[in-house]
């Protein structure tokens, strides 16, 4: 029966965002407006009101998004321009092959191959043992570790092992132990903190980035490291710092004992494994050395992202089976998003608006920390990366004249909503441990809702100052 209401609720969603979007359309309908715009604008609402609504899945809704620009394209350029219909829409398509898509991809092939070798638990526990018995410098160790981690695996899988690594010594603690909430929280919080390091850490970064590379702005993975990488690392120290005030008691030592649940292997196949994660190792060294001497060698990341792909499967690290299980959805939902972007660009529907906007005194800095605020308020309540699919073309409308700054602060606030179990995966692998409830989430939710747009803005601006 709950299907059956499941599925009447999502059918009257769908209806209704059909019906909103043909109203919005209509709304903001301009004289000088070509068919091709008109087509577009309807699919923007239409796609906003899909991912908010979650009517239909939002990788769905990707493919949704390429199945009407290629269909209303080929209708209105095959009567305009019959004999040069297909290069309208060929760009749309080429988003599955864009630069970001191959860089994600990458991400995923080697974040798998730490999973399958379990290099990525082996490495957790190494670095643990660094940070001492006081409460305070373990629940540190824990989080650093889960944002480094989430910088080059994927956020879900982050919390997932960290969680699977430290439940064992949580098990032992007091039912209602302070730290048991703050090692979950701190977990949850980090592998989303933390994906703003790289450009694969959080697919909202790799939509930031192709949005400028369209403007012009050649971004690579070291520049966005430059911005991404000590954000992650500040934001995680002060959600750590704010756990602590909250959580830890101030004086009392411990000792963690941490999950092992490798299984007994002979001589022969110790070895062989050992042999698997010097391979993994080597091709993630080779792997980041190159995408950050890019400046240096000239081969582009995207390019570069195909050294872990064809090493892992051919050294059978990576076999069918793991490439199936790939968030090839992820993939499908960014490709989507990417277009429609392409699209509003291409079509010259944003200079229509550009031009009305022109005729208002907006100021550029608070409309900037506003479109923070507003990124944090959308990905609390539906997916972060739709949230970055949505804001980012509508904001570089806005901010014309500076389309730099905006997508930068839109992609990295996307990864700081962390105020209800919903409202990123790490925080629902957390709250699905039964050791937490809803309201434990209102510190991080709360205090980095308020403090990360700032201190991102801040930043941004300051690192455009120096270096643009």
């Amino acid at each position: 029966m709950q299907k059956v209401v499941d599925i009447q609720s999502k059918i009257i969603y769908f209806l209704i965002t059909i019906i909103l979007a043909f109203a919005l359309t209509y709304a903001l309908y301009e004289p000088q407006m070509n068919q091709a715009q008109l087509y577009v604008l309807f699919l923007l609402f239409l796609a906003v009101g899909l991912w908010v609504t979650e009517a239909i899945p939002p990788f769905a809704v990707g493919l949704l998004v390429f199945g009407f620009l290629i269909f209303a394209m080929n209708s209105y350029y095959s009567e305009v321009d019959p004999e040069n219909v297909q290069s309208y829409y060929s760009e749309y398509v080429n988003s599955w092959s864009s630069s970001v898509i191959w860089l994600m991809l990458g991400g995923f092939f080697m974040a798998e191959a730490m999973r399958k070798t379990g290099l990525d638990k082996e490495v957790f526990k190494m670095s643990i043992a660094k940070f001492g018995r006081r409460p305070k410098f373990i629940l540190l160790g824990i989080m650093l570790t889960t944002a480094i981690f989430s910088m080059i695996m994927s956020n879900t899988a982050t919390a997932a092992m960290m969680i699977a690594s430290v439940m064992p010594f949580i098990n032992t603690l007091e039912e209602d132990a302070p730290f048991t909430k703050a090692s979950l929280l701190g977990i949850s919080g980090a592998a989303s903190l933390g994906g703003m390091g790289t450009l694969i850490g959080s697919p909202p970064n790799a939509i930031a980035v192709e949005a400028l590379n369209n403007h012009g702005v050649d971004v690579g993975f070291l520049e966005w490291m430059l911005v991404g990488f000590p954000l992650a690392i500040v934001l995680t120290l002060i959600f750590w710092f704010l756990l602590t005030r909250k959580y830890i008691p101030r004086q009392r030592e411990m000792q963690i004992e941490l999950s092992s649940d490798e299984p007994e292997v002979t001589d022969i196949n110790y070895r062989f494994e050992r042999i698997k994660k010097r391979v993994v190792l080597g091709v993630m060294g080779l792997t980041l050395l190159l995408w950050l001497t890019e400046n240096l060698h000239g081969i582009p990341a995207s390019v570069v992202s195909l050294l872990p792909i064809i090493l892992l499967t051919m050294s059978g690290i990576i076999n069918g089976d793991d490439v199936r299980q790939l968030p090839w959805d992820t993939l499908m939902l960014v490709a989507g998003g990417l277009a429609l972007g392409l699209a509003i660009k291409e079509t010259g529907l944003a200079d229509i608006y550009v031009e009305k906007i022109q005729e208002f005194d907006l100021n550029f800095y608070a409309l900037v920390l506003g479109f923070g605020f507003l990124t944090i308020i959308m990905s609390n309540i539906m997916s972060n990366t739709a949230t970055a699919t949505i804001l980012i073309p509508v904001g570089i409308i806005l901010t014309f004249e500076n389309p730099v700054v905006l997508p930068i602060v839109i992609g990295l606030s996307a990864s700081s909503a962390l105020f209800l179990p919903i409202s990123t995966p790490p925080n629902a692998i957390a709250y699905s441990t039964g050791k937490l409830e809803q309201k434990d989430f209102r510190l991080g939710g709360i205090s980095m809702g308020l403090i990360a747009p700032v201190v991102i803005t801040v930043f941004a601006f300051l690192i455009y100052a120096l270096f643009v």
